[in-house]
């Protein structure tokens, strides 16, 4: 018993740290990747440099997914692990 007890706490780390490394690796694509090379992207938009836009507001829309993503993911994660801080009411 305890022994599975301790399977299913690895199993839920594992999946914890990798979700938590993929999403670490998008916010780094949007946060430097993209706004590096938006400055290629050299049009107007909405009268300010198109760069502009993709560093200061689409990266936002993206980090409130992530953020987003993360809570639904770790919630479903919680209540299949049966570790959900509600006893999974709600």
């Amino acid at each position: 018993m305890a022994e599975q007890a301790i399977n299913t706490r690895v199993a839920y780390w594992r999946k914890n740290l990798r979700i938590t490394a993929a999403l670490l690796a998008i916010w780094f694509v949007v946060t430097f990747v993209v706004t590096f090379f938006a400055r290629e992207l050299s049009f107007s938009f909405f009268g300010w440099p198109f760069s502009f836009w993709m560093a200061a507001q689409g990266a936002l829309l993206v980090y409130l997914a992530l953020i987003g993503f993360y809570a639904w993911f770790m919630n479903r994660l919680d209540l299949a692990s049966g570790v959900a801080e509600d006893g999974g009411r709600g």
